[in-house]
């Protein structure tokens, strides 16, 4: 018996490939949802349904239509410049938006796997942070998600949430960019690129989030996990393996502390999430950030 998938949020880099990997498994029966049109209308191999979560009566019906045995939510506004500057619409797409996904979820019995984001945390430590330390969010982006994780425990019997960070990887036409692509692409057309030396994350391939994803179906328990790369790497740091994997001129690479890059938003300075969790839990092994580059451009 297929079970039944929804991901929420299809269009999005991280959303469709999990789409991607999903449909392409027996066991799966995927419908992939988004407010705007499918960007690969000519894939077959799942259903696309457009629809707005903000709206009640819509969720509603999504899941009326689709009765999902399994809910994967990965939409977000995940700018934190954006995210601080319209914090209404922050709430209606972060929590209040999840918190609906839960309600529908627990009223159809359905199991629901919300993505979340090392931002929850606040910095202040040299240590890779576990899914037992206490989140203290240093901007609003990592709030609302934060709060996003309480509604979705408070609303939903049978869930899990799975924080990412820096996910990187190919994105299709019309997607963002990640932090590698977008090195990648500035050393390879000859220009410098500005990056902190001084804010540290556990760098995520984009199909390890997929496995991560596919491994949370079918655990048995709710909670926590941390789905991220396992090297605690700077930004600059990150730079300097795309420019060494490769073989493009790492003198482009211009390392800039926090301060001098005078971002808007404040970041966290150590984000760096643990697997061990994970990997002891769901069998989670996920590539080095070298395989991960590799693996993406080849």
């Amino acid at each position: 018996m297929q079970q039944k998938i929804l991901i929420v949020g299809a269009n999005g880099f991280t959303g469709r490939r999990i789409l991607d990997t999903l449909s392409g498994k027996a066991d799966f029966q995927v419908t992939g949802c988004s407010l705007h049109p499918d960007i690969c209308p000519d894939a077959n191999s799942y259903r696309f349904v457009q629809a707005d979560i903000r709206d009640d009566a819509a969720v509603r019906r999504l899941f009326e239509e689709i009765q999902p045995d399994i809910v994967i939510n990965t939409s977000a506004l995940s700018s934190p410049d954006y995210c601080e500057n319209h914090r209404e619409e922050t709430d209606e797409t972060n929590i209040h938006a999840a918190a609906r996904l839960a309600e529908n979820c627990e009223r159809l019995d359905s199991r629901l796997i919300h993505l979340s984001t090392d931002f929850v945390f606040g910095g202040d430590t040299d240590r890779l942070y576990t899914e037992e330390d206490m989140p203290a969010p240093v901007n609003y982006y990592g709030r609302s998600k934060w709060e996003s994780e309480q509604q979705v425990a408070r609303l939903c019997s049978n869930y899990a949430v799975a924080r990412i960070v820096v996910v990187y990887g190919q994105p299709l036409p019309g997607q963002h960019g990640n932090i590698v692509r977008l090195v990648a692409d500035r050393l390879r057309s000859g220009q410098p690129i500005r990056v902190v030396n001084d804010q540290w994350r556990t760098p995520t391939f984009v199909n390890d989030v997929a496995q991560g994803v596919e491994q949370l179906i079918s655990h048995p328990s709710n909670g926590l996990f941390h789905i991220c790369g396992p090297e605690c790497l700077t930004i600059a740091d990150i730079a300097c393996r795309v420019a060494d994997v490769l073989q493009l001129d790492a003198s482009l690479i211009q390392p800039v502390s926090t301060a001098e890059m005078q971002e808007a938003t404040p970041r966290p300075r150590f984000s760096g999430l643990s697997i061990d969790k994970a990997r002891r839990l769901l069998g989670y092994r996920p590539h080095s950030l070298d395989e991960g580059i590799r693996a993406m451009f080849s």
